[in-house]
């Protein structure tokens, strides 16, 4: 396993305005990046510029103080300006060729595959550092997410040659299986950022990947 891949390993923390207050931001990425969050990922809808220039901002430094990696959620041009580690994209967003050619061969780029093992194949094809399968369990941020497998999991973990995120209604009691089953980042929202505490809950998932 290279450097790189070796760092995409663990709990993929992926923030949400609707759970997070913008006057708690920082201290609630903090408390899961004291969890062990190994990746955060800023994601944000909101048409308001300045606000998430800030915010996203907050999560790169955070995360270089912590050791962690920090991705830029569909907006290309964001990653750049406050020099993020690298970018997520999905189908509907900006190529990956482009993110490539803007951010650099150092960025990270990973893409949403949903439930397609042909998309994951011709995104490590086109240069992804990591590809993204879900939902595999029903989740409230996105209620009609395509659904995902176990089966499709484990067959990618054999075809692939990069690491692998599971995403999609992940909690505790079902992270285990997907860890088995090939999964190398869990991305997780609300099982984190809409718990109690915040740095507790990420630990117990990011102890999965210590077993």
């Amino acid at each position: 396993m290279n450097t790189r891949n070796a760092k995409l390993r663990g709990l993929y923390a992926i923030t949400d305005a609707a759970l997070i207050p913008d006057e708690q931001f920082g201290a609630r990425v903090a408390a899961a990046l004291r969890g062990g969050a190994r990746i955060v990922q800023y994601r944000d809808k909101r048409d308001l510029p300045d606000l998430r220039l800030k915010l996203a901002a907050d999560i790169v430094r955070l995360c270089r103080e912590y050791g962690a990696l920090s991705i830029i959620n569909d907006d290309i041009e964001l990653a750049a300006q406050v020099s993020a580690d690298g970018v997520h994209i999905g189908k509907d967003d900006a190529a990956l060729s482009h993110a490539r050619e803007r951010l650099g061969q150092g960025a990270i780029i990973g893409v949403s595959c949903y439930n397609s093992l042909e998309l994951a194949i011709e995104a490590e094809q086109q240069g992804a550092d990591y590809v993204a399968f879900g939902a595999f369990f029903p989740s409230r941020t996105k209620p009609n997410a395509t659904p995902a497998t176990l089966e499709l999991l484990a067959t990618a973990k054999q075809k692939l040659h990069i690491p692998i995120c599971a995403i999609g209604g992940i909690k505790l009691d079902n992270a285990a299986s997907l860890v088995s089953s090939g999964a190398d980042m869990l991305a997780v929202i609300s099982a984190v950022f809409a718990a109690q505490d915040i740095e507790a809950a990420a630990r117990r998932f990011s102890n999965l990947f210590m077993l």
